[in-house]
């Protein structure tokens, strides 16, 4: 139940700095409320214990570590960036560190609604000190101005003079974003004070179960990076699989510190579609059609939900930040609402014929295959008939932004181009292994196969690039793949026999990992390509292995199996060819600038409050996009364009990893060394 608390915020808490702006007095009073345990939270917490101590796959003691850490791990979710606590606050908290075993295990939260309940506090504070700042006239060519945008590893703020200072930043930053979005001064308090007004009003709507998500998903990541606790409304969620049509956009967010941020993309959505949208890009506004927009930052995740999402047909408009750079203005991508249908996320062939080349006019099959969905297989072996009868000299499994999905289905697709054989093997908590083999005797395709791979491809992706790799039966291509090699189990936390007036939730845990059939493990590893292409990121910075808890590396024996291919004597002439091609290709020219501008800018932890700075690299930015689309415009005959605004829609479709995958693929065709010896391919 939730009480109200009346808290007063008085002028002495706005005092700035020396050199710091001037601002009015001011007394605001709110109503927090006044937050306490729900009677199903008690049980909530012990089945959750339970569970894990019971059934996840690593042993798990409840104990003064796993406190520590569930307690560190709340502070950060509560404050991420450090920038409401101050480093008194937090040594006052530290008499709750050790207690989070035994309220766990007794279903007995106060510690953390305390916690909880400070941090409220804490928020309307500084949000009324924000509002506070508005009255004041920024000046944006204070040279050497800055936000200070990644503090997670920070130091807490020692006193309200140093909060202060990292408020004022924040609230410059916002105000030149809107004033970089063309928002006149009057327009731009306007809306900042509407947002931390907004802000303040969602403090006063915090629930009890909002404190239970956060404390139990806090507990159940610091037992492994893939163990959670889903709250009632997310359990809805995850059973009715509204992450394949909720928002209408066909992408799934998640909340952090104040931005809405998008998780993943759910292929074949509107916003995959796009070609604008990507995992980690933040939404900051959301309009529906031609209205205007609404400043969303600071909002809920669920207020955030009901904005996007929409009926078949309508459109929604977005304001999306792509990650932090000097040029840091949001983008307005414009999408149509859709339900995302099965068939939209299906496997799909196309035939890939160079125009240039020493391999013009030849054919080859792209199989892209967005997820690992049930009846995958049933659909990759039409698109294979229908490559056949083209007779295409060799095929492509495009695996690229594909996290996964059915353990089955990895392995049938595996069986397609394998006669039979161990795909995957799987550990569990008792300590038993099971191998998922192909048994049918059937090769559906035996020709020449390279599966092209990114960071982005996990768990059934690499259990199906793995097998190719480990049975010599295809080249991988592309960057190192994510690392997942864990398997989750999903339960209901209710009972039958329950009478609590309100919902209980639901939990995701670890029970198993997968293995190579090598013995090898693809948590954390991944898959490592057999020729990898140019990329950004380094696969130590990236992935599994960077997820706070996950589960080691480890290895356990092989099965037997029989390599059915082994392109070893031919990989290094093809290595060689590869890297002579992109350094002459200009589209590996611009992928070669990218990477070097990334490791030079990649540790920056603070972002211009200059204008003329945040602009100058806004017209470096769009002055270097005109000039690498005109020079592909000229290649391809194609007039040259004045403004981004008017590019073709044929620049859309240059990639280059699929054109060099695919010259790879001609060159292991030429090879010789596969032969079409297989029993017929068919389509039932």
């Amino acid at each position: 139940m939730n009480k109200f608390v009346r808290a007063s915020i008085y002028s002495a808490l706005f005092c700035v700095s020396a050199g710091a702006l001037a601002v009015n007095s001011t007394v605001v009073d709110v109503e927090l409320p006044a937050l306490e345990q729900e009677s199903q939270h008690s049980a909530s917490a012990k089945r959750i214990s339970s569970h894990l101590l019971r059934s996840h796959y690593k042993p798990i003691k409840i104990n003064d570590d796993l406190s520590a850490k569930t307690f560190d791990r709340y502070l950060r979710t509560l404050d991420y960036n450090r920038n409401f606590f101050l480093k008194s606050d937090i040594e006052a908290l530290e008499k709750y560190r050790l207690n989070f075993d035994e309220a766990i295990g007794q279903g007995n939260l106060s510690d953390a609604y305390d916690i909880y309940t400070l941090n409220l506090k804490r928020r309307l504070e500084r949000f009324n000190y924000a509002i506070s700042l508005l009255d004041t006239e920024f000046d944006f060519e204070k040279k050497g101005d800055v936000l200070e945008y990644d503090r997670e590893d920070a130091q807490w703020p020692t006193n309200l003079n140093e909060l202060n200072e990292l408020w004022r930043q924040r609230v410059k930053y916002d105000a030149l974003n809107l004033k970089l979005a063309g928002k006149e001064p009057e327009k731009i308090k306007e809306l900042l004070q509407k947002r931390y007004e907004r802000a303040i009003k969602r403090l006063t709507q915090t629930k009890s179960e909002d404190v239970f998500q956060t404390v139990m998903h806090s507990f159940a990541r610091s037992v492994d990076a893939h163990t959670s606790y889903l709250s009632p409304r997310g359990t809805e969620r995850f059973d009715m699989e509204m992450n394949l049509s909720f928002e209408g956009i066909g992408a799934v967010l998640q909340s952090e510190d104040d931005f809405t941020v998008i998780r993943s993309i759910v292929p074949g959505g509107p916003a995959e579609l796009s070609k604008k949208i990507k995992p980690e890009d933040k939404i900051v506004g959301v309009a529906q059609d031609n209205e205007e927009f609404i400043d969303i930052i600071g909002w809920r995740l669920d207020e955030v939900v009901e904005l996007i999402k929409g009926p078949k047909g309508s459109v929604v408009r977005l304001q999306v930040l792509k990650g932090v750079s000097e040029s840091n203005v949001p983008e307005v991508v414009k999408l149509t609402r859709d339900k995302i249908k099965l068939e939209d996320r299906a496997a799909k062939s196309d035939t890939y014929v160079p125009e240039t080349g020493p391999f013009q006019g030849e054919k080859l099959g792209v199989i892209t295959i967005p997820s690992f969905y049930n009846n995958l297989h049933a659909d990759v072996k039409k698109e294979l008939v229908k490559l056949k009868e083209q007779n295409v000299r060799g095929v492509v499994v495009d695996l690229r932004g594909n996290g996964g999905g059915s353990l089955t289905e990895a392995t049938l697709l595996s069986g397609l181009f394998i006669d039979r054989g161990p795909v995957v093997q799987i550990h569990d908590a008792s300590g038993r292994t099971r191998t998922e083999k192909d048994t049918d005797g059937v090769t559906y395709y035996d020709g020449p196969l390279t599966v092209l791979v990114d960071r982005y491809s996990a768990s059934a992706s690499e259990i199906f690039a793995a097998a190719m790799q480990d049975y010599g039966r295809a080249v991988v291509l592309g960057e190192q793949t994510f690392g997942k090699g864990t398997v989750q189990r999903h339960r209901p936390l209710k009972r039958i026999y329950d009478l609590y007036s309100n919902p209980l939730g639901s939990i995701q845990y670890t029970i198993a990992k997968f293995y190579r059939i090598n013995g090898g493990s693809t948590q954390h590893k991944g898959v490592v390509p057999d020729i990898q292409f140019p990329t950004a990121i380094d696969p130590e910075e990236w992935g599994e292995s960077q997820e706070e808890n996950a589960l080691p590396w480890d290895s356990i024996d092989k099965v037997n199996y029989s390599v059915v291919g082994d392109a070893t004597s031919s990989l290094n002439q093809i290595q060689q060819s590869h890297f002579a091609r992109i350094q002459k290709n200009p589209e590996f020219a611009y992928i070669f600038e990218d990477i070097e501008r990334y490791k030079r800018e990649k540790d920056k932890k603070t972002i211009s409050l200059v204008e003329s700075e945040r602009l100058k690299e806004k017209e470096q930015q769009d002055a270097l996009r005109l000039k690498r689309a005109n020079e592909r415009l000229e290649r391809a005959g194609l007039a040259k364009v004045e403004k981004l605004d008017d590019l073709p829609e044929e620049l859309d479709n240059i990639d280059p990893f699929l054109d060099e995958a695919a010259n790879i693929t001609f060159e292991l065709a030429s090879t010789g060394m596969y032969a079409s010896n297989a029993p017929a391919a068919t389509a039932n």
